[in-house]
C-alpha cells in the first residue's frame, strides 16, 4: 500500500511511518498542513491517506477539510482520519459523495495495531471504518426524515456494528447469534434501503454504511 500521512506532530507522524514500514506499507511522503496534504494526494495519488483533523495555522478542523477537498480533487480517493476529537460538520461532506474508501478512528481508542492496519487495508479498498464514538455523534445529527425508519433495532444493532468496520463473524460474536442470523439480518438491510444484488455484496455494504452514516 502506498500511503500518505498529515499530520503536524512531528513525533507521532515519524511514529505512524515506521508503524505503516513495518507492516509492509510504503509512505510515499508525510506533510504537516491541510494545503500539503491536496498537493501530495494529488502529486501521489496515494492508496490511502492517514490524515488528522486539527493541523496548522488554526489547529481547528483544516486535515479534515483539506481531506475533503482531496476527495474533490482526486475523486474517491480514501482517506482515513485518525485524530484525538471528533469533528462532525465536514465529516458529513466526506460521506457525501457515497463512495466509501473513507474512515475516522480517534488515537487514544485504537488499542490493537493489527486491528488499526485491518482498518486502513478496508478504506483502501473502498470500505468505511468509523470509531463508535463518532458514530454516536453523527446520529446526533440525525434528520428528521429518517431513510432507516422501516430497519427494525436488530437491524439498526447490526447495522451500527458493519459501520464500525466488522465483519459478520465478528457480528454475530458481538450478538451472540449465530452468522446466518447476521447474513439475513443484512439481506433485510439491504432489501429494505433499496439495495440490490447487482451492486455486489461489498458495495451494497458501503452504500448502506453510508445511508447510516448519513441518516
Amino acid at each position: 500500500m502506498r500511503v500518505v500521512v498529515a499530520d503536524d506532530a512531528v513525533l507521532i507522524r515519524e511514529g505512524l511511518v515506521r508503524l505503516l514500514e513495518e507492516f509492509g506499507c510504503e509512505v510515499v511522503e508525510t506533510v504537516g498542513t491541510g494545503e500539503d496534504l491536496v498537493k501530495s494526494v494529488i502529486a501521489h495519488r496515494p492508496d490511502v491517506s492517514v490524515v488528522d483533523v486539527r493541523m496548522p495555522p488554526a489547529f481547528t478542523d483544516e486535515g479534515l477539510r483539506a481531506a475533503v477537498e482531496a476527495r474533490e480533487k482526486v475523486p474517491g480517493t480514501p482517506v482515513l482520519i485518525l485524530s484525538q476529537y471528533v469533528e462532525v460538520s465536514y465529516a458529513d461532506d466526506l460521506l457525501a459523495d457515497a463512495r466509501g474508501a473513507v474512515g475516522y478512528l480517534l488515537k487514544d481508542r485504537v488499542v490493537d495495531v493489527e486491528e488499526f492496519m485491518d482498518g486502513l487495508r478496508r478504506v483502501a479498498a473502498g470500505g468505511t471504518v468509523f470509531d463508535p464514538q463518532v458514530v454516536a455523534q453523527l446520529m446526533v445529527r440525525r434528520r428528521r426524515d429518517d431513510p432507516l425508519a422501516s430497519l427494525t433495532p436488530r437491524e439498526r444493532e447490526v447495522l451500527s456494528l458493519m459501520a464500525e468496520g466488522r465483519s459478520n463473524p465478528a457480528i454475530a460474536r458481538r450478538l451472540v447469534v449465530t452468522e446466518g442470523a447476521v447474513e439475513k439480518h443484512i439481506r433485510g438491510i439491504f432489501a429494505k434501503l433499496g439495495l440490490h444484488a447487482e451492486d455486489g455484496d461489498q458495495h451494497r455494504r458501503v452504500l448502506a454504511v453510508l445511508a447510516y452514516l448519513r441518516s
